[in-house]
């Protein structure tokens, strides 16, 4: 099991000294999420500054961008990178791509497993010189060599995608080559859920469940006191009442036995009450969907959870002071097999 540290992009003159703090304490790599900075930037300067440090997008917003603009940025960073790029792609929300990005979402299921066979045709098409992408939204088949990145000394990139619902992870499993599971999703929903919808479409597509990595963000609670697990237990409040606030992820609440929880959520936060929101979030929703546990035996708690299961677990909360990484570090070298 590979073990990351998840970060949101930062202005890039600080994206250098993070990565090498990174690397230094003993984590695989460092997975980008994208909000108003672009992931693929700070990746960038996180392959100059810390050569080796393996380096994801999780997740990079599809739509707005054209599989062929994607696919040229991927293949640079696998190249700065010397193959340890994965690129991670999402739907994101209707609201978001259409209102902020002005960019098309119908049917962004279908739409998202056409861009990335695109993407894939893309790499193809850069060792080849031939383009031949058909798709039912996407169709590419014009390169010259001037508009062609060319081949590079590396296999190509991993393409990742983010999926939550039994449609996504079973497209997941035949046409990606790993899926980014959610958050709030803890091992009873991967080995209930995710894992059999992985695999009925890896069959599907003649491949194993194991072809496919399975990308898991582990939100964790850890202190030696109590003092310090009590104010790290409120901040997992805060970030599983925001994600679990989204009514396409309803259902992992209620199958898990927390019945209603996002509409009681939702409540809140139509009225602006965050702090409302937060104690929607009980002790027993943090027992599911977080790992609480002293530092000592923070690696034997994760082991337990997730091995068999996660290829790559992306520590969520792991980045901040020195000694903050340094001790999330020690955790993650532990944690690598």
């Amino acid at each position: 099991m590979h073990v990351d540290a998840m970060t949101t992009p930062a202005p890039l003159g600080q994206i250098g000294d993070l990565a090498r703090r990174t690397q230094s304490a003993g984590f695989s790599g460092l997975l980008f999420t994208e909000t108003g900075r672009t992931a693929y930037l700070n990746a960038a300067v996180a392959s100059q500054a810390a050569p080796g440090l393996e380096l994801s997008t999780g997740v990079a917003v599809a739509f707005p961008r054209s599989p062929f603009v994607t696919a040229t940025t991927a293949w640079e960073l696998q190249q700065a990178t010397g193959g340890k790029f994965r690129l991670g792609l999402g739907t994101q929300v209707r609201r978001h791509i259409e209102r902020r990005y002005g960019a098309a979402f119908e049917r962004p299921g279908p739409r998202l497993r056409d861009y990335v066979l695109a993407v894939k045709a893309c790499f193809a098409a850069f060792r080849t010189g031939r383009l031949d992408h058909h798709g039912e939204f996407y169709d590419l088949d014009f390169i010259t060599p001037q508009w062609s990145p060319g081949p590079i000394d590396a296999p190509d990139p991993k393409v990742d995608i983010a999926a939550v619902n039994p449609w996504m992870l079973r497209m997941a499993g035949e046409v990606a080559d790993g899926v980014h599971i959610h958050p709030i999703a803890g091992p009873g929903y991967l080995t209930r859920h995710a894992l059999p919808s992985i695999g009925e479409g890896a069959a599907k597509a003649g491949r194993a469940v194991s072809d496919i990595a399975v990308i898991v963000p582990e939100l964790t609670i850890v202190g030696d006191s109590d003092e310090e697990r009590d104010k790290e237990r409120e901040t997992a409040r805060a970030g599983l009442a925001f994600y679990g606030s989204t009514p396409n992820y309803a259902f992992i609440w209620d199958e898990a036995g927390f019945e209603g929880t996002t509409a009681r959520i939702r409540e809140k936060q139509k009225a602006g009450d965050l702090a409302g929101m937060a104690a929607q979030i009980t002790d027993e929703h943090l027992a599911a969907f977080a790992t609480e546990s002293t530092w000592d035996s923070l690696a034997d708690a994760l082991t337990e959870k997730y091995a068999g299961i996660a290829t790559r677990l992306v520590l969520y909360n792991a980045l901040g002071n020195q000694e903050r990484i340094e001790r999330y570090g020690e955790v993650a070298r532990r944690l690598q097999w």
